[in-house]
Formats: C-alpha cells, sequence, structure tokens
C-alpha cells in the first residue's frame, strides 16, 4: 500500500475508527499522540504575547447554516474542504447549524464561504 492510498483510507475512516487508529498506532510504536500536539502548536503561540493574542482575536470559524437545494454538492465541497469523509460531511449537514472549520484567516474563510454560497448553502463567519 503506497501513502496515496493510506490517505485516502484514512480520508474515508469515521471519527471513531480514526480514534481507533491513533490508538493502535501509539501502542504499536509506543509513542503517543499528545506529545506532537504542543510542537504542532508551537508556531501560533511563538508570535509573542501581543502578536499571537492578536490572531488569536482574528480567528474566524465558518458555520454551516443551510446546505440548499444541491445538498449533495455541498457535501462533497465539505469533504474536498475539510478531508473527511462522505459519512462525517453529511452529518455537518444533517445536524444544522454546524461548524465547518474552525480558527481561519479571513482571506481563507472567505474563499470557503464563497465556495459553499455559488452551491446555494448558506454560512456564516463567526
Amino acid at each position: 500500500m503506497d501513502t496515496e492510498e493510506i490517505v485516502e483510507s484514512v480520508g474515508d475512516m469515521t471519527i471513531k475508527e480514526l480514534t481507533e487508529l491513533v490508538e493502535a498506532i501509539e501502542d504499536e510504536f509506543d509513542v503517543s499522540a499528545e506529545a506532537a500536539a504542543p510542537v504542532a502548536a508551537a508556531p501560533q503561540g511563538g508570535a509573542g504575547g501581543d502578536g499571537g493574542e492578536a490572531e488569536e482575536a482574528e480567528a474566524i470559524d465558518l458555520v454551516l447554516t443551510n446546505a440548499g437545494q444541491k445538498k449533495i454538492k455541498v457535501i462533497k465541497q465539505l469533504k474536498e474542504i475539510t478531508g473527511k469523509g462522505l459519512k462525517e460531511c453529511k452529518s455537518l449537514v444533517d445536524d444544522l447549524p454546524n461548524p465547518v472549520q474552525e480558527g481561519l484567516e479571513e482571506e481563507e474563510a472567505e474563499k470557503l464561504k464563497k465556495q459553499l454560497e455559488e452551491l446555494g448553502a448558506e454560512v456564516e463567519l463567526r
């Protein structure tokens, strides 16, 4: 199995399946996913006291409030945006309102909002 096949397989997993996969990897290789989390978060906090706070204040959440008439196309677009499986994206659409992406920069949030609105969805930036 090559890397692309693995990534595709992971993309189709449910949250429960992903959790089980992470646990199995942690057990098999004696590693912890928690240990990697501070490293991934470090660049955000590394900007300095005032700069880091300003970045957090500008973080925008993209929230889907209505899927519109083209629900299937919206689900497919959500899959592309989030990298989640179709099942998770369908759940996002079925139980509205739901956050699609959180902590986005304004430019990225506006771009994603436009993509979804072109399909007839209603989206809020919070």
